[in-house]
C-alpha cells in the first residue's frame, strides 16, 4: 500500500453545503488575469484549492467548452471514421412510445416536452443524438467522440421504423438480469429477446444489403432502462415492498407489486419490468448512456462494479471514467436518468482515461511520456507538463504519463474483505490532467488522476468485479454522504462501493488544499508528486508533476542553492510574502533505459522545502512545499508571513531547500521583514 502526504479534508464542507465561490464551484478555469495592485490577497490561501461538486447539484451552467473546438459542428468530418448507427425504433403491444405520449402523463412523469408523432420517433431520436439543438442543449454523442478522439472517430445516426415487437414489454423486461422471468404474469412466458424479433422485422422491411452497410444497431425500444428507474420508482419512492399500490403492479392480482431486481431484492414491478439496456445495443428512451455502449465497439469493456451488493467493492475509476459509472455523469447525478429524453443524469459521460485513448489508438505517441519504474533509478527523476485530457492538443502538448512496471509488487489482499482492495495484475501507472471542460465538465473536479492499470489484453475480475484500471484515492476515508432519503425521511447513505466515494479523488497542488500533493508506493518503489499548477492564456489547465525511483536517483550530480528571500507587502493584517530564488546547481548526465528518448523530462530535480520564523508574534507558512527547477535554472520559491497586532518590529524568516533525489545537497536561506 502506498501512503499521503495528507492536508485537511474538503469533504466536510461539502457534505455540509457550505458556499463556495461560484468560479471555484462550478470549476471553472479562466484565462489569468494580471493582477490588480490595489488590492490585497492572501499569501496563506491554498494555491490549488480542492472545491469539487456532487452531481446531484449540477446543472447544465456547469457546462465549460473546450477551448478553441467546434466539435459540435456537425459538417465537420472524423479522420479516421465515422461510425454508422442503424436506430430501429420499436415499441410494444402494450407500451407506446413515452415520446408520443402527452407530456407529463405516465407514471413516470414523462414525457417532458411535448407529444411526437409515433412515425417521427426514430427520426426524433437520430436527431436528439446527432444535431446540436436546444433540446440537447448543443451537445451530441457525435461531439463527444470527435473531442475525446481529438477528431478521428465520429457517429452518425441512421433512423429506421418504426417497428412494434410482437410480445407485450414484460415477456421481454422480465427475461433480464437478475430475474430469469420472475414476476412474469399468468398466460405468459417471459422469455423474449428484443433484439431477434426487431431485427428481422428490419431485415424484412430494408433487404439483408442494407442491414450490412452499419458499423452498430442501436435497438431504441420504448419505455425505460430498468438502471435508470428501478431504484428512483423502487425502494427510493416506496417505504417497503408492501407499501407499492397496483397502479405500479403487474395485471396479474395474484402476483405481488414488487418484483426483484438486479441489485436489490425489490423494486416495483412498473419498473422492474422494463428491459436492462446492453452492449448489444438495445437501449430505452431514457437512455443517456448511448456514448459509453458506443464504446464496447472498440473491444474495450466495462470497468464499473456493483455497489449496492455486500461484499462491497468500490468503483475503479469513477466518476472519471466513460468506462466506469463517470458515464452517468451530467445534471443532477444518477438519480436523474429517467427523464424522457435523457437531459439530465447521463446526458454527457465524462472523458477517457489515458489507459482507453491509448489501448484504443485514441491519443497520439507524442502527446504521452513513456517511463519504465525499472528504468527509473538509472535516468533520475521525471518532471513533466501535463495539459488537460479533454484540451485540444498543441504538437508539443503532453496529455499523459505511463509508467510501466513489469510486475505489481503490492502485497496480495483480500477484495471480499477489504473494499479497497485493488486486487493484483497492475502493470503501469498512468497520469492525467483533469479539467472541467468539454465531456469533463460534469465529472467532480478539476486535478490530476493516478491510476493503476492492467495490460491491454486483461480486464479480468481481479476487483470483484471486471475491471482494467484503478484510481488512486487522494481521500481513501469514506465520503460519508447521503445516497438518498427515504419516504419516512431516514437517510440512506452511499457505500463504500459508490462510484461517488472517487468524487474527491484527485491529487492537487500545495498545501492545505483539501487533497494530496504526492503519493508513495512503497512496493513498487515509485515516488509522485504534483509540484504546480497553471493554465494556459485560453484557460486550459496544465499540472507540473513528477515521477522518480526510490531505488536510485540517475547519474545527475545533484544541488541546490538558495539566495536569501526579499520581502513584498507590508506583514500585517492578512500577511505578505518573502521571495526566495532557488537555483539547481546540479548537471545533467543521460542514464537509464527507457522505452524512448526522455532526456528532456530529467534535467530537472524535485525539492522539499520548510520554512519557520522567528519573532515574537509572527507566522510563515508555505503555500507549496515543493518546487522543481532545471539544472542551472533559478524558480521563485515563496514564504507566507504576517505579523500579530503585538508582533515584534522584526520577524526572520528560514527557508530550507533539499534535493529529494539527493537529501544530501541542501541549503538555506533568511529573509528579514519589518513592520
Amino acid at each position: 500500500m502506498g501512503f499521503w502526504r495528507r492536508a485537511p479534508s474538503s469533504k466536510a464542507l461539502m457534505a455540509t453545503g457550505v458556499a463556495i465561490s461560484a468560479v471555484l464551484l462550478t470549476g471553472a478555469v479562466a484565462p489569468a488575469a494580471v493582477p490588480d495592485p490595489d488590492v490585497q490577497t492572501d499569501p496563506f490561501a491554498p494555491l490549488d484549492p480542492q472545491n469539487w461538486q456532487d452531481q446531484e447539484n449540477m446543472t447544465w451552467d456547469d457546462y465549460h467548452g473546450v477551448p478553441g473546438s467546434d466539435w459540435a459542428d456537425p459538417n465537420r468530418e472524423p479522420t479516421q471514421q465515422k461510425l454508422k448507427i442503424a436506430v430501429l425504433a420499436v415499441d410494444f403491444p402494450d407500451q407506446p412510445f413515452v415520446i408520443t405520449q402527452p407530456k407529463g402523463s405516465d407514471p413516470f412523469g414523462n414525457p417532458q416536452i411535448d407529444p411526437v408523432n409515433r412515425d417521427s420517433v426514430a427520426q426524433f431520436y437520430a436527431d436528439f443524438w446527432d444535431k446540436p439543438s436546444e433540446l440537447n442543449h448543443g451537445h451530441t454523442v457525435n461531439e463527444y467522440w470527435m473531442e475525446q478522439t481529438h477528431g478521428r472517430i465520429g457517429v452518425e445516426f441512421v433512423p429506421f421504423g418504426p417497428y412494434q415487437a410482437p410480445r407485450v414489454s414484460y415477456e421481454y423486461g422480465l427475461n433480464d438480469i437478475g430475474q430469469e422471468g420472475q414476476g412474469c404474469p399468468s398466460g405468459h412466458t417471459c422469455d423474449g429477446r428484443l433484439e431477434d424479433d426487431v431485427d428481422a422485422q428490419w431485415r424484412a422491411d430494408v433487404g439483408e444489403e442494407e442491414t450490412k452497410k452499419y458499423d452498430r444497431v442501436l435497438r431504441l425500444y420504448a419505455g425505460y432502462d430498468e438502471t435508470s428507474v428501478w431504484q428512483e420508482f423502487g425502494e427510493m419512492k416506496f417505504q417497503n415492498k408492501e407499501d407499492i399500490p397496483d397502479e405500479w403492479g403487474p395485471p396479474d392480482p395474484a402476483l405481488p407489486n414488487y418484483v426483484r431486481g438486479r441489485y436489490t431484492d425489490w423494486t416495483s414491478w412498473k419498473a422492474g419490468a422494463q428491459l436492462w439496456g446492453n452492449s448489444g445495443i438495445r437501449q430505452g428512451e431514457s437512455s443517456g448512456t448511448i456514448t459509453h455502449e458506443i464504446s464496447h465497439t472498440f473491444d474495450i469493456g466495462d470497468n464499473n462494479n456493483n455497489p449496492y451488493v455486500q461484499p462491497y467493492h468500490r468503483a475503479g475509476t469513477g466518476p472519471f471514467d466513460l468506462m466506469d459509472r463517470g458515464s452517468f455523469n451530467g445534471p443532477g447525478g444518477p438519480h436523474n436518468r429517467w427523464p424522457v429524453p435523457a437531459t439530465q443524469g447521463a446526458a454527457m459521460p465524462a472523458g477517457q482515461t489515458l489507459r482507453t485513448k491509448l489501448k484504443l489508438g485514441f491519443i497520439d505517441d507524442d502527446q504521452v511520456v513513456h517511463l519504465s519504474r525499472e528504468a527509473l533509478a538509472d535516468s533520475g527523476v521525471a518532471v513533466v507538463q501535463v495539459k488537460a485530457r479533454s484540451a485540444q492538443p498543441k504538437p508539443a502538448d503532453v496529455q499523459g504519463v505511463l509508467v510501466d512496471m513489469d510486475k505489481d509488487n503490492t502485497q496480495p489482499c483480500d477484495i471480499n474483505a477489504d473494499p479497497l482492495c485493488a486486487g493484483p495484475g497492475y502493470r503501469n501507472y498512468t497520469i492525467e490532467t483533469v479539467q472541467r471542460i468539454g465531456a469533463d465538465s460534469f465529472t467532480p473536479d478539476n486535478g490530476v488522476m493516478l491510476t493503476k492499470n492492467k495490460p491491454f489484453d486483461d480486464e479480468g475480475d481481479s476487483c470483484g468485479y471486471l475491471c482494467f484500471s484503478w484510481m488512486v484515492d487522494a481521500n481513501p476515508q469514506d465520503i460519508n454522504m447521503v445516497d438518498y432519503t427515504k419516504p419516512d425521511g431516514t437517510p440512506v447513505m452511499r457505500s463504500i462501493g459508490d462510484y461517488r466515494q472517487l468524487n474527491d479523488g484527485l491529487f492537487h497542488a500545495g498545501t492545505n488544499s483539501g487533497s494530496q500533493y504526492e503519493y508513495v508506493d512503497e512496493a513498487n518503489r515509485l515516488h509522485f508528486y504534483v509540484i504546480d499548477k497553471s493554465q494556459t492564456q485560453a484557460g486550459e489547465l496544465v499540472y507540473t508533476m513528477a515521477v522518480r525511483s526510490l531505488d536510485g536517483s540517475g547519474p545527475q550530480e545533484r544541488g541546490v542553492k538558495l539566495a536569501d528571500g526579499h520581502p513584498a507587502g507590508a506583514p500585517d493584517g492578512a500577511g505578505s510574502t518573502c521571495a526566495f530564488d532557488l537555483t539547481n546547481t546540479g548537471s545533467f548526465r543521460p542514464g537509464g533505459d527507457q522505452p524512448e528518448d526522455v532526456s528532456k523530462f530529467l534535467r530537472s530535480d524535485v525539492y522539499r522545502l520548510t520554512a519557520n520564523v522567528e519573532g515574537a508574534g509572527w507566522r510563515a507558512a508555505l503555500p507549496n512545499e515543493l518546487a522543481t527547477a532545471g539544472f542551472h535554472q533559478t524558480t521563485s520559491v515563496p514564504v507566507a508571513v504576517a505579523a500579530a497586532e503585538d508582533a515584534a518590529g522584526t520577524g526572520k524568516v528560514t527557508l530550507t531547500a533539499t534535493s529529494e533525489s539527493d537529501p544530501t545537497k541542501t541549503a538555506t536561506a533568511t529573509c528579514t521583514v519589518q513592520r
